[in-house]
């Protein structure tokens, strides 16, 4: 069985106990790594610190992507105290309520961009931000969803947004490839996570996912930690590029 012990990893993007990075961040310790967890702000703080305490997380700091110098106030604190990081995994992504529940014709130019910034180009803010502290290669992985590709309903103008994400991934995949650094897109079937909670009508998604899907089951955060810890491994290395559907069978389903 593969092993991260030893690993330098940070998570972007825990919440709460029901985050899907919180279920990768439990399946990096399970194996071993060492991790970095951020929290959002302060009102975040007290839901996330004990969940990384709890995991034996070496680094806890504040990341909003919208505030100007705390990403890079993370990694030069990971710099200082690791020297490298060999796994990142964000799991962040934002949109306007009003935007998020209107139609994507009538989405604001302001809402989609910022939409963009927090859910796509903080991402490659951040590669851009490891890839020297990743000498020896290493592995970054994003978040996405099945409605990148098809129209799921109410999921709206993340629908390009993720669009967007996927295709980041395949480009920054073929250029950090030759470096060794493997890039990845983990699309989870419907969660149960606060994040997914903002779109209309959810639980009705999640029952008509589950009835949907060929093994009529929900996945569950571990189930996407445990492919996120693989892609993480040396095992995986010669991997880079793809959208890993994680749900199910739900995709494969017309």
């Amino acid at each position: 069985m593969f092993s991260l012990a030893g690993t330098k990893v940070l998570v972007v993007g825990v919440a709460n106990d029901s985050s899907i990075a919180y279920g990768c961040a439990k399946a990096f310790r399970a194996q071993g790594a060492d991790l970095a967890i951020t929290y959002l702000n302060e009102k975040a703080e007290p839901h996330v610190r004990p969940l990384a305490e709890e995991l034996g997380a070496e680094i806890v700091l504040p990341l909003d992507v919208m505030k100007p110098g705390q990403l890079e106030a993370v990694f030069a604190e990971i710099a200082e105290r690791w020297g490298r990081i060999d796994t990142l995994l964000h799991s962040i992504a934002f949109a306007p309520r009003d935007d998020l529940h209107g139609r994507v014709v009538d989405c604001s130019a302001e809402g989609f961009a910022l939409a963009m910034d927090v859910s796509v180009h903080s991402f490659l803010r951040m590669i851009r931000l490891a890839e020297p502290m990743m000498p020896d290669g290493g592995t970054c992985m994003a978040v996405s969803f099945f409605g990148s590709s098809r129209v799921v309903k109410n999921y709206n103008m993340m629908g390009p947004v993720k669009a967007a994400l996927e295709s980041a991934v395949r480009y920054a995949a073929a250029e950090l490839g030759p470096k060794g650094i493997s890039v990845h897109a983990l699309s989870p079937g419907p969660l149960k996570t606060r994040a997914a909670s903002g779109i209309g009508h959810f639980d009705q998604l999640l029952d008509a996912a589950a009835e949907k899907a060929p093994m009529h089951t929900l996945v569950s955060i571990e189930d996407v930690g445990a492919v996120a810890a693989f892609l993480a491994s040396r095992e995986a290395r010669n991997l880079t590029g793809g959208v890993h559907d994680i749900d199910s069978g739900y995709s494969i389903i017309a």
